[in-house]
């Protein structure tokens, strides 16, 4: 397995979640690789309600992010239609 790094973020409410093999899948899809991790941390009362962060890991070397970016958030807007999704890069 391979070091990774953060390289992406994103929030959802209390009301929204997803698994973590769900979540991989789709990371990996819009990573083009297999080599991935997921990080899922659930969250007080910040924004003004509870939620959870999810965090993106893949190998360093990960290339052309903007296009990575760009599946990604098609993506989680294909999979969390009525989500406003906040993702950040890191």
């Amino acid at each position: 397995m391979t070091h990774h790094i953060a390289l992406f973020r994103f929030r959802l409410s209390a009301a929204q979640s997803i698994g973590p093999a769900a979540l991989k899948k789709l990371w990996a899809s819009a990573c083009g690789s297999n080599d991935v991790n997921v990080c899922r941390v659930t969250s007080g009362l910040s924004y003004g309600d509870s939620g959870r962060s999810y965090s993106l890991w893949a190998a360093p070397s990960t290339t052309n992010l903007w296009a990575v970016e760009s599946r990604l958030r098609q993506l989680l807007a294909d999979t969390f239609p009525s989500a406003a999704i906040n993702l950040t890069s890191l």
